[in-house]
């Protein structure tokens, strides 16, 4: 009877060490799977991939007024800072600049080919781009130098808070389609890359 007593305690103990050998090995895996996958991540995390479309677009927030300078026998723009509020919103800071352009310039550098009586009518700024509406005086005076030098300054300072954004220019409250008399062909809506693609200052 004894030594069934002792049979048995011994069998009972030789199966709760494989037991526990089981749940310590057990453990002992799962620890080392989960340090293993911790210590991964934190050598070589993953890289994130760059969203082009959630990240912000370059914009020049000061505005550039472009006058026209000479070079040799040629016309060349001339950017000049604006000096204005941070807190003006894009449009009244392209209002700010276009008025500015029309005003003339003083400086015995730069000139603009812009008629001195020519007045901004009204500029917006929707999801299609910037809508300039002018006098009609814009469209007189000079020759084809002329009228090409004043479409690049308006062009190009209604885009300097984004040089590839579009420009929709009407005068008098009608899209301009010829700008001048002998003929210059304006493209709606106007943009940076058309006008190099097309003129030549």
């Amino acid at each position: 009877m004894q030594n069934n007593e002792r049979h048995n305690r011994s069998s009972t103990g030789f199966i709760a060490g494989i037991l526990a050998a089981m749940l310590t090995t057990g453990t002992i895996t799962t620890w080392w799977a989960i340090h293993t996958l911790s210590n991964s991540t934190d050598i070589t995390p993953p890289t994130p991939r760059e969203n082009p479309i959630s990240q912000p677009s370059a914009k020049n927030k000061q505005g550039q007024v472009y006058w026209l300078n000479s070079r040799g026998d040629r016309l060349q723009l001339q950017e000049s800072p604006l000096s204005i509020s941070k807190s003006l919103t894009d449009e009244d800071i392209l209002e700010t600049g276009v008025k500015e352009l029309l005003s003339g310039t003083e400086t015995a550098e730069n000139y603009t080919t812009i008629p001195p009586n020519t007045k901004l009518l009204s500029l917006k700024i929707d999801e299609e781009g910037v809508r300039i509406n002018l006098s009609s005086e814009f469209t007189t005076e000079g020759g084809s130098a002329s009228m090409t030098g004043r479409l690049a300054q308006l062009l190009y300072t209604a885009s300097s808070l984004d040089e590839k954004g579009q420009v929709w220019l009407s005068v008098e409250g009608e899209p301009l389609k010829v700008l001048g008399g002998e003929g210059l062909i304006v493209e709606q809506p106007m943009t940076r890359q058309w006008f190099e693609e097309n003129f030549e200052l």
